[in-house]
């Protein structure tokens, strides 16, 4: 787990190390079903009183980030079953997958005769993205619509319990982490991609190669993405540099000129005005392409992305 916590922010540190510990998990470097440090081994770790990690941890478990397993350790979203070990190659996949089939009665035949029917199957007609922020689920439509060129649809979690027909000619597309509690409403011939985000770290590096005092801004649609940049960057904003989170509304323009480095998400990008602005892409890309991949689209957009992605400054 990688953390970094400065004290010479005005975000309470158990908030910066919450906010971090949600970000590493909707990035997947923190799996569920892992465990997380101790209290008092993670407070050794960041150098804070133990005090200030056990605040973090009872957020993330009221916020239901983290949950208690097994006596009191604490893990990532404890959905299912993680006392097996997951398999480590694509051989031991195949390998568990032919065993259990066999367990449950299936011939080797059967098998390789439905992965087959499953391959060449009709590919869906719409992407179903499942997310409960109506921010997010807007910044994800966005990236999936401009890099796929494919039809997208939003709806939350809770509509998709009460009318799971919504599934019906889509590929679902749900963050990692939420992927298991909607397994019962997933059709089997068609399971769900889970949503990767993107690691920020060049980001930060970003802020932490300005020389002198700025004023950074993030620029987004949706509150969790701002509360999560508050707490990612403040490591790297300290007191040297001052930090604005600014909302954005559709059909709004913004201007920052006065501004030195704007972080921007997809659906505000277009409309900001400042000195060096920055995209930042909330899907991975590799999670863009594994989905283009799924619904078998052969012509990938990597070019309206990129044109905000890399990194790039914009002077405009």
């Amino acid at each position: 787990m990688e953390i970094s916590l400065s004290k010479n922010s005005d975000v309470p540190l158990w908030q910066q190390l919450a906010g971090q510990i949600v970000f590493q998990i909707t990035t997947g470097r923190l799996r569920v079903g892992q465990q997380v440090p101790s209290v008092r081994a993670l407070a050794r770790r960041v150098k804070v009183h133990h005090n200030t990690v056990s605040e973090a941890y009872q957020d993330l478990v009221r916020r239901k980030w983290l949950s208690r397993r097994r006596g009191s350790r604490l893990i990532v979203g404890a959905r299912g079953d993680f006392g097996k070990q997951p398999p480590s190659s694509l051989d031991e996949l195949i390998n568990d997958s032919i065993l259990r089939a066999r367990e449950m009665g299936y011939s080797l035949q059967v098998l390789t005769e439905r992965v087959r029917e499953r391959i060449l199957a009709e590919p869906p007609d719409h992407i179903l993205i499942v997310e409960e922020e109506p921010g997010l689920c807007e910044i994800i439509r966005k990236e999936v619509a401009e890099s796929l060129r494919f039809r997208a649809e939003c709806c939350t979690p809770g509509r998709f319990a009460k009318d799971p027909g919504l599934a019906i000619g889509a590929q679902v597309f749900a963050p990692h982490f939420a992927i298991e509690d909607l397994r019962s409403l997933i059709p089997v011939n068609r399971p769900g991609v889970p949503i990767i985000y993107s690691a920020a770290d060049q980001h930060v590096e970003l802020i932490r190669k300005l020389k002198c005092p700025s004023i950074v801004a993030a620029v987004s649609i949706s509150e969790s993405m701002l509360k999560t940049a508050r707490s990612l960057f403040a490591p790297a904003i300290g007191r040297k540099h001052a930090f604005r989170a600014v909302p954005f509304a559709p059909n709004r323009r913004i201007n920052l000129r006065g501004i030195d480095l704007v972080f921007c998400d997809s659906v505000a990008y277009d409309a900001v005005s400042c000195r060096q602005k920055i995209h930042y892409q909330l899907v991975d890309q590799a999670c863009l392409e594994h989905l283009a991949a799924t619904i078998k689209i052969n012509t990938f957009n990597e070019s309206a992305l990129s044109k905000k992605t890399g990194l790039g400054l914009c002077h405009p």
